[in-house]
């Protein structure tokens, strides 16, 4: 395609998402004065940057790849390859589609056929990524390999036959914790003979989560030293910030990284888009919601023929977004309508491979997709890609983004906002999503909460020694030995630390959540629906709750936290519900406390969480309040780490703002801050929590509070208080900026809020933000 007819089709395709005097008309919304498209942002395309095959290479891989038409690899991918092949921990840390597998197929598949009892272990956050990597492996046909997955869906001979054969091990962190160290003398084979460690889109490993993930790799590399081997491991993510770094922190070792990309990139036009005000609305202002408008903007394109993703935040919202899309094409073009699918977690194998080869093959020109379609799965060919709201984090979101485009092709990508205060700030702030490298990837493996049991899955793996601590937080690790051996735990012996127990430990430990499920069950037929975190169980499935599961309302009848058991019965009311709670922070130790001026500080502590569910609101859609019902529900008890800040009250009496306006004004900042943490710390909303006092028994002043809502902590809250000038400012920037008058969810309002957002006082939050802000240069 020539230049000039590439930028008539571009014009062509953003013409098609720009809403038309008809659709303005239907919405209600005003185009003169309210404008969809806050930003454009073109980024040039990019040439490759080759070089030549490594004389390691051996003859057959090369044959190999050349039979798959690859001429010549990137520049990164055998920079990557050079320093795993010497030996070196590396992380890959290149941007999306620039072939990152190549770099560890390289030096693996070369090891493993000059050595025929080789073995590599291979690490993907999600079976669909397993799934498409032995796909890209068995495509090479080289002999001995016998790649295969190990999964929760693998069958019991077939595990048999992978342990006895397998030289290329496909598995994911949960089986490797469950299945493979908890077994480690049936693994030997594989163990014994490791050569490389493949931790693939490790920047999904964040959080809980990641820290968890960061243990357990820890536990791998020890039992395969003991076995006598030493892997080398190699790492491939997304672009993240400081990449050398988070890929030590996850295995506890020193790791290179390789952050030059040399693959080619398609122009971009990136459109960052705040979806149009509904007529009537003033006070606060409602605007259209990002998936209706998602719906829209793959319908039209896909009408307009593109071939065009469209990523939603839930599975309910992937399949409602393709309904919406379909039944806006059998109006425009009704040939199309059954091109458009969804695509997300909970279909079958066999199911989601069907859809990625529709999609693949153009049988599909359209699908509405959760996150499931982010990682690793080969789309090509794509024209556009529609995000309808902020996906968590910027290495996420330019990971979504990078779907659209591959080849030659240029790519559009649009960003809707929804009604929050991320969303809102990133479109009106674009300087935040592309002059800036992503977050970093935080973890914290010294968390002693999530330290503790991994230690015993350790010993019960083979006995700890002092050595061993040295990778498990040295001195922490230690003093989490002794209080298991005080709990009986472990047992003291003059050759180290030794499992008390009869059976492995590894099923009390839960490296998605970092605490029990609750089982959520519908009485008439003892179907499970789902399931939900036992820590946030109280205030989603209490006694009269509305639960949502693929479409289809339920009540909730009965809780029962001992037996991890929310029995359900389906049900439509004409209301919805939100959990009303108190809960109260107690400052244990403050860890950092900067002052700043005036009187005003932040810092960072050590806080015990006292929360609990005392009822619900039942209210109309419209918002109507239609009852508030009582519940005696138990107190919880988190320990974990928060981030705060003091302003005493002389200093907003001065200001104008008097005690009757201090928790309103608080209260509002709180939610804010929540609302923008995740930008500047890579965790979700959901992560956190926060509180707010006029007068806090532990600071003696007018507090607010930000805490991760994980036992012993997250890394949230530290990150927090390392950006806490440039977070802050943010927040004081999309509050003061929100249009509304007295407060909305796009600036803040909160939708759990267990007040029901009272008090919030919105220009008085502008007030103590920006005091903060001042204050702080």
């Amino acid at each position: 395609m020539t230049p000039s007819a590439d930028l008539a089709r571009r014009s062509r395709l953003l013409d098609v998402v720009l809403p038309q005097p008809s659709d303005a008309a239907s919405t209600g919304t005003d185009q003169a004065t309210d404008r969809p498209v806050s930003h454009l942002q073109q980024l040039p395309a990019r040439p490759a940057t080759v070089a030549g095959w490594p004389d390691w290479v051996h003859p057959e891989v090369l044959a190999a790849l050349r039979r798959r038409g690859i001429a010549a690899p990137f520049s990164h991918q055998v920079e990557a390859a050079e320093l795993a092949h010497a030996g070196r921990h590396v992380v890959i840390a290149t941007g999306t589609a620039s072939g990152k597998s190549l770099g560890y197929q390289l030096p693996a598949l070369s090891d493993l056929v000059v050595d025929r009892l080789a073995t590599v272990l291979y690490l993907a956050p999600t079976k669909s990524l397993a799934a498409d990597q032995l796909a890209a492996l068995n495509a090479f046909g080289l002999v001995g390999l016998h790649p295969t997955l190990f999964d929760g869906d693998t069958s019991i001979d077939v595990r048999d036959w992978v342990r006895a054969h397998s030289r290329w091990v496909l598995t994911n962190p949960d089986m490797l914790h469950r299945g493979i160290l908890p077994q480690h003398a049936r693994w030997i084979r594989l163990l014994r003979r490791l050569r490389y460690v493949v931790v693939d889109e490790c920047h999904a490993y964040r959080g809980v989560f990641g820290s968890h993930v960061a243990l357990v790799l820890r536990r791998l590399l020890r039992i395969a030293a003991r076995y006598g081997a030493t892997p080398t491991v190699i790492l491939a993510s997304a672009t993240v910030s400081e990449p050398a770094v988070a890929g030590a922190r996850l295995i506890g070792r020193p790791v290179e990284a390789v952050v030059r990309d040399g693959s080619p990139r398609p122009r971009v036009d990136f459109l960052l888009w705040e979806p149009e005000l509904l007529a009537g609305s003033i006070d606060p202002p409602v605007r259209r919601s990002a998936p209706a408008e998602a719906a829209r903007m793959l319908a039209d394109l896909v009408a307009a023929g593109g071939r065009v993703l469209a990523f939603v935040r839930s599975r309910h919202g992937a399949e409602q977004t393709a309904l919406t899309a379909r039944r806006r094409l059998y109006e425009i073009a009704p040939a199309l309508a059954d091109r458009v699918a969804a695509y997300r977690g909970g279909y079958l194998p066999e199911e989601r491979r069907e859809l990625e080869r529709a999609l693949n093959c153009g049988d599909l020109m359209g699908v509405a997709t959760t996150n499931a379609l982010e990682l690793g799965v080969d789309i090509s060919g794509l024209d556009g890609v529609v995000l309808a709201g902020y996906p968590g984090t910027l290495a996420s979101m330019w990971q979504q983004a990078g779907r659209a485009g591959r080849g030659t092709e240029p790519a559009l990508v649009v960003f809707v906002a929804r009604e929050n205060p991320l969303d809102r700030y990133l479109v009106h702030h674009p300087e935040t999503v592309f002059g800036r490298p992503v977050e970093a990837a935080i973890t914290d493996p010294l968390n002693p909460h999530l330290l503790r049991p991994h230690l015993a899955c350790a010993a019960a793996e083979g006995h700890l020694t002092a050595a061993d601590l040295e990778v498990f937080g040295a001195q922490l690790g230690l003093a989490c030995v002794e209080s298991l051996v005080a709990d009986g735990v472990l047992r003291a012996r003059t050759a180290g630390w030794y499992f008390a127990g009869l059976s492995h430990p590894a099923d009390e430990v839960d490296l998605r959540g970092g605490g029990g499920q609750i089982a959520i069950v519908e009485q008439g037929t003892a179907r499970m629906l789902g399931t939900v975190d036992s820590r946030r169980a109280p205030a989603t499935v209490y006694p009269g709750a509305v639960y949502l599961h693929r479409g289809v309302s339920y009540l909730v009848d009965v809780l029962d936290l001992d037996e991890q058991l929310a029995l359900v019965h389906q049900e439509a009311p004409d209301y919805t519900t939100i959990a009303r709670s108190t809960s109260s922070v107690a400052i244990s130790e403050t860890e950092r406390q900067v002052d700043v001026g005036i009187g005003l500080s932040y810092g960072l502590a050590r806080v015990q969480v006292t929360s609990q569910v005392v009822g619900y609101l039942r209210r109309r859609p419209s918002g109507e309040l239609l009852a508030s019902v009582p519940l005696e529900m138990p107190e919880q008890v988190l320990e974990t780490r928060a981030v705060f800040y003091t302003v005493p009250a002389a200093v907003l009496a001065a200001t104008g703002i008097d005690e009757a306006r201090i928790p309103g004004a608080l209260h509002a900042a709180e939610h804010a801050a929540i609302g923008l943490l995740p930008l500047f710390a890579g965790c979700d909303r959901s992560d956190i929590g926060g509180l707010s006092t006029n007068l806090h028994p532990d600071t003696g002043e007018p507090t607010v509070l930000v805490y991760d809502g994980y036992p012993g902590g997250a890394g949230f809250a530290e990150r927090g208080c390392e950006v806490f000038g440039a977070w802050l400012t943010a927040v004081g920037d999309a509050v003061a900026s929100c249009p509304c008058q007295s407060g909305c969810p796009a600036c803040v309002q909160s939708p759990k809020c267990g007040n029901g957002n009272e008090p919030l006082d919105k220009s008085a939050a502008v007030v103590v933000l920006r005091l903060l802000t001042d204050a702080l240069g």
